[in-house]
């Protein structure tokens, strides 16, 4: 598979119909005087057109350039609609390049993420603050949501396609799970660990987790945690499942919390120990007798559960799987 840094060396190598388009760096120069001169809007059409003769002409790399700096310097001008769209669009250039997911390839992406707007939405509105000021505030916080939700998703798909894990890179999934916590004004847990457990930095989900546990009503924040452990586990991730919930505990003890107390926390703690020490009986005894607090969650009764145990010459190692979480997330 090609490297980021071949990009160019593989597209000098084709033979494109090579368009009467200067070098790319002149219309980057150009278009970063025409934002500054505040005009964004012609900016944007001209990026667009622009980029879109780059990639006929068979000029990926060039296109690519031009893209990203139009997005990076919409994002910085605040400009977040114009923003995400030439990100989307850098995106785009990617799958039509055919272009590897390798890490300067990533990192350019993190580059826009971290340009993106991150003001979380006001939670102590009080009753005399202006109607109308916090409907503007949730109305802006949407739009740089749908934004990077919309870019970010993207991405992963793009690095699904062209990289080596089949779920999207992971890197990629835990930008979109940070950026849905802090910036959804409507908090959805299930999309937050969806990409976290997808994604490679499990203590920042556990101290997303905490967090969380800290603002929630009450009888979430054993939800939370049970549903975390199962994505791991719908994932066949044993081992990760048994270290988020270990991170928890940890996190929570520094901080001198209280760790959720239920019937639900104490099924997932016996799973997980039925689980690591492989004593299948068990599985179902548990199931039946835990039943009321899964039935708490609604989604919990759609997993399909069962459980596989695989054998080989060395050991034996046990999978359990759950369908968890539509695509749609």
């Amino acid at each position: 598979m090609k490297s980021g840094n071949q990009v160019r060396e593989k597209m000098s190598r084709e033979k494109p119909r090579r368009a009467n388009l200067p070098p790319v760096q002149e219309n980057i120069n150009k278009l970063e005087k025409v934002i500054s001169d505040g005009n964004s809007y012609g900016a944007q059409q001209m990026y667009k057109s622009i980029s879109t003769r780059y990639v006929s002409a068979q000029r990926c790399a060039e296109a690519l350039d031009l893209l990203h700096s139009g997005a990076c310097l919409q994002l910085k001008h605040g400009e977040v609609t114009c923003g995400s769209e030439l990100a989307v669009m850098f995106v785009d250039a990617l799958v039509k390049g055919k272009i590897p997911c390798d890490p300067e390839i990533v990192d350019r992406i993190r580059k826009i993420y971290k340009l993106f707007p991150q003001i979380p939405v006001p939670s102590n509105f009080a009753v005399e603050d202006d109607v109308q000021e916090l409907t503007e505030a949730l109305g802006a916080a949407k739009t740089r949501l749908q934004s990077c939700y919309s870019f970010l998703k993207a991405a992963i798909k793009w690095s699904a396609e062209f990289g080596a894990d089949k779920n999207g890179d992971p890197q990629l999934h835990t930008m979109l799970a940070e950026y849905i916590y802090s910036e959804s004004p409507e908090m959805d847990m299930a999309k937050v660990s969806y990409h976290f457990v997808r994604g490679n930095n499990l203590k920042k989900f556990a101290t997303t987790l905490v967090n969380f546990m800290s603002k929630c009503y009450p009888g979430e924040d054993d939800i939370a945690i049970a549903r975390a452990i199962l994505m791991y586990l719908s994932m066949g991730n044993l081992q990760d499942a048994s270290s988020l919930m270990e991170e928890l505990k940890k996190q929570v003890q520094a901080q001198e919390l209280e760790f959720p107390v239920s019937d639900l926390i104490q099924f997932i703690n016996l799973l997980l120990l039925t689980l690591e020490k492989e004593t299948l009986p068990l599985f179902n005894a548990l199931r039946v007798k835990y039943k009321p607090s899964i039935d708490r969650e609604p989604a919990f009764n759609e997993f399909s559960w069962y459980v596989t145990l695989r054998k080989s010459s060395m050991a034996c190692s046990v999978e359990i799987h759950f369908k968890i979480c539509s695509e749609t997330c």
